[in-house]
C-alpha cells in the first residue's frame, strides 16, 4: 500500500512532546470536544509512527471459547524510511503485551494508555528492512452490539455450538491484536493468519486457506490463511464456528474469480439461493468501478452472529438470508427490497475502502458515501436508472444535517453518519453535473485504477473528480462534506422575468442546477447574487431536477420545499 510520508501538524507533535509523561486523559478541546492525549497517540502520524513502513504480519494467535480468551504472537516486518529507535504499536485492554523480541533479544517497552513504546536495539540502516515478534494475550472486549461498538461476539448457533467473530471497524483491531493501528500505513506484501481453534470448529479469515493443521495431543486445528495484498488493518478477522462450504467461479475482468461461501451447517440451503446476489455484485460493480481489486486473495461471503462488515476477501454477513436491510427498504421508496442490503453494500467496500482507503478517519465518507452510492448503481445495472434514482433519492429521509462528514483530523475522529445517505445524495448530484454517464463510469473507474491498492485524502479524490470531468466542485464538496446545511435554490417568477440565486450555503457556492420551465429542459447557473433571467413566457410553470439534493424557496409565495424524493 502507498504510504504517506507527511507526519501530523506541528501543533499536535509540539503537544506531545511537551506532555511526555501524561498518560491519562488531557482535557483538550476541539469541535469533538474532549480530546485525550490517548486520541492524539492514536489519530496522528507521530515521529515513532512515521520512520517506519509496514511490509508484512503473520497474525498467530490461539482462540479458546471456553474462557473467551485470544493468544498469541505478531511478527511485524517493516522498513526503515529514517533513523529513529523507538517504534509506536496499539493493544487496548484488557489485552496485554507481554514481551517484544528481535534477533533474540527482549526489548523495552514503555506505555501510554493502549500505545506501546518499543525501542529498537539492532541497527536500523535507512532501506534496511526488519522484524520483530510481539507477544500478547487476555480477554478481548466482547462487543455488546456489533459492528456498530467493536469487539469479539462469543455466540452460540442454534445448535450450542460456538460461534465467534471480530468486528472492530471503529475501535480499531487493536481491540483484540497488536499493530500499527493507524489506516495510513498497511503491510505492502499481506499477511499471513494463523488461527488455532477446538477441533470441531473451523476457521475463516482473509486470503486464501493454504493449509490446516491437525493438532491431535491438543485436539485443536490450525487454519492458515494467506493474504498477498496489502490489508487496512481493521480489515482483519476471524471468523469461528460449524461452518460449511461451496462457491463458484466467476469469470471477471481480470479472469477467474474465485467465489467461496462459508455458512452455518443449517443455513446452507437458504444461503445457495441468497447468496446469488453475490456474483449479481461482483458484475454489476466491475462494470462501474473496474476489476475486483483482489482477484488474488478471491471474493468469501462468511455469515457472522452480527449484521456485516467489509472485511477485505472475507466480507461477513448476517442479515438474516433476506432482501432489504434485515428485511426493510432503507430508501422508503421500493427499491430496496429487490437487493440483499448486506451483499450489496459490504462488497461495494471491497472498491471503496480495501482497495482505496482513507488516510485518516476523519475522512471515512470515502468509504461510506461511494459505496452508499454503489447501491444505486447496483439497481441501475440489474434493471434500470429510473430505479436507482428512486431509491438514491428515498434515502434523504435518513440525513440528520446535524453535524459534518468530514471529521476533526489527527485524533481518530469520524464525522457524521450522514456520511452515508447524505454523501451518496452528493455523489449523485455532481454525476448530474458532470452530465454524461460515460466521463461518471470513467471517474469511477479510473478512481480505482489510479488509487489502486492505495491510501487516499479527500484533497485526492476532489481533485481527481476535478481534473477529470473539467469542472471546479470545489464548493459542492465544501457545502455538503464541511457543512450541514442544505443549499436553498432561491427563485420568483414575474410576467416574462425570473431572478435567482442560491442561499442557505458557503460562500462563493455556484453550483448549476437542471429545471424545466415551460416543457424546456435547461440550466441554470445561480450564484449567491440575485440574476435575473428573461423567460419567453410570461410566468411559465418551473420544475426544478429532484436528483439534485438542494431546498427550494419560491419567494414570492414563501414556500419552502425540500426537493422531491420520488
Amino acid at each position: 500500500m502507498k504510504l504517506l510520508t507527511s507526519v501530523t501538524t506541528v501543533g499536535l507533535l509540539a503537544l506531545l512532546t511537551l506532555l511526555p509523561n501524561f498518560s491519562h486523559a488531557a482535557e483538550l478541546f476541539s469541535s469533538k470536544g474532549q480530546v485525550s492525549r490517548q486520541d492524539i497517540l492514536r489519530g496522528s502520524i507521530t515521529p515513532e509512527r512515521a520512520w517506519w513502513d509496514l511490509s508484512y504480519y503473520h497474525l498467530d494467535i490461539k482462540v479458546d471459547p471456553k474462557q473467551k480468551t485470544i493468544s498469541g504472537s505478531n511478527t511485524m516486518k517493516y522498513r526503515v524510511l529514517d533513523t529513529q529507535d523507538r517504534l509506536q504499536i496499539e493493544l487496548q485492554a484488557p489485552m496485554k503485551l507481554e514481551k517484544v523480541i528481535q534477533s533474540g533479544k527482549e526489548l523495552t517497552i514503555e506505555k501510554d494508555g493502549y500505545s506501546y513504546f518499543i525501542s529498537v536495539q539492532e541497527p536500523h540502516e535507512i532501506g534496511s528492512e526488519h522484524e520483530l515478534i510481539m507477544y500478547f494475550s487476555g480477554a478481548p472486549q466482547v462487543a455488546i452490539r456489533a459492528p456498530w461498538d467493536g469487539g469479539i461476539t462469543w455466540n452460540k448457533d442454534e445448535n450450542g455450538i460456538d460461534f465467534i467473530a471480530s468486528s472492530n471497524q471503529g475501535v480499531g483491531a487493536s481491540i483484540w491484536w497488536p499493530n500499527k493501528d493507524h489506516a495510513y500505513d498497511e503491510p505492502d506484501n499481506g499477511t499471513l493468519i494463523s488461527v488455532e481453534v477446538p477441533e470441531h470448529l473451523v476457521d475463516v479469515s482473509n486470503g486464501r486457506l493454504i493449509k490446516t493443521d491437525h493438532n491431535k495431543k491438543a485436539k485443536t486445528k490450525t487454519y492458515h490463511w494467506q493474504v498477498v495484498n496489502p490489508i487496512n488493518n481493521y480489515g482483519i478477522n476471524i471468523n469461528i464456528g460449524d461452518y460449511v462450504h461451496f462457491g463458484e467461479k466467476y469469470q471477471g475482468e481480470k479472469g477467474q474469480l474465485d467465489m467461496d461461501y462459508w455458512v452455518l451447517r443449517d443455513n446452507l440451503e437458504k444461503a445457495k439461493k441468497q447468496f446469488k446476489d453475490a456474483k449479481r455484485t461482483i458484475e454489476a460493480f466491475e462494470h462501474w468501478f473496474g476489476p475486483y481489486p483482489f482477484y488474488e486473495d478471491s471474493f468469501k461471503l462468511v455469515e457472522a452472529p452480527y449484521l456485516g462488515m467489509e472485511h477485505q476477501s472475507s466480507v461477513t454477513y448476517g442479515n438474516g438470508y433476506q432482501n432489504g436491510y434485515l428485511g426493510n427498504d432503507r430508501s422508503g421508496a421500493g427499491p430496496g427490497m429487490l437487493f440483499d442490503f448486506i451483499i450489496v453494500h459490504e462488497s461495494g467496500h471491497e472498491w471503496f475502502a480495501n482497495n482505496i482507503t482513507h488516510n485518516d478517519v476523519a475522512d471515512l465518507w470515502i468509504h461510506e458515501s461511494f459505496t452508499n452510492y454503489s447501491e444505486s448503481l447496483f439497481l441501475e445495472y440489474h434493471y434500470d436508472k429510473d430505479t436507482a434514482y428512486e431509491y438514491i433519492r428515498g434515502q434523504r429521509m435518513n440525513i440528520y444535517n446535524q453535524a459534518p462528514i468530514i471529521g476533526t483530523y489527527n485524533i481518530h475522529s469520524e464525522g457524521s453518519s450522514d456520511m452515508y445517505d447524505k454523501g451518496g445524495n452528493m455523489l449523485h448530484t455532481i454525476r448530474q453535473i458532470i452530465n454524461s454517464d460515460k466521463t461518471w463510469r470513467d471517474i469511477l473507474r479510473g478512481l480505482n485504477k489510479d488509487f489502486y491498492h492505495q491510501i487516499v485524502t479527500t484533497q485526492d479524490i476532489e481533485s481527481y473528480i476535478n481534473n477529470k470531468s473539467g469542472k471546479d466542485f470545489s464548493k459542492v464538496f465544501d457545502q455538503y462534506l464541511r457543512d450541514i446545511r442544505i443549499p436553498t435554490f432561491e427563485y420568483f417568477i414575474k410576467d416574462k422575468k425570473m431572478k435567482i440565486r442560491w442561499g442557505n450555503v458557503v460562500s462563493g457556492f455556484d453550483m448549476p442546477i437542471r429545471v424545466n420551465i415551460a416543457g424546456k429542459v435547461q440550466w441554470l447557473s445561480p450564484t449567491t447574487k440575485w440574476t435575473t433571467i428573461e423567460l419567453d413566457t410570461p410566468n411559465p410553470n418551473m420544475e426544478i431536477d429532484p436528483n439534485f439534493y438542494i431546498n427550494t424557496l419560491n419567494v414570492l409565495s414563501n414556500v419552502k420545499t425540500i426537493n422531491t424524493f420520488f
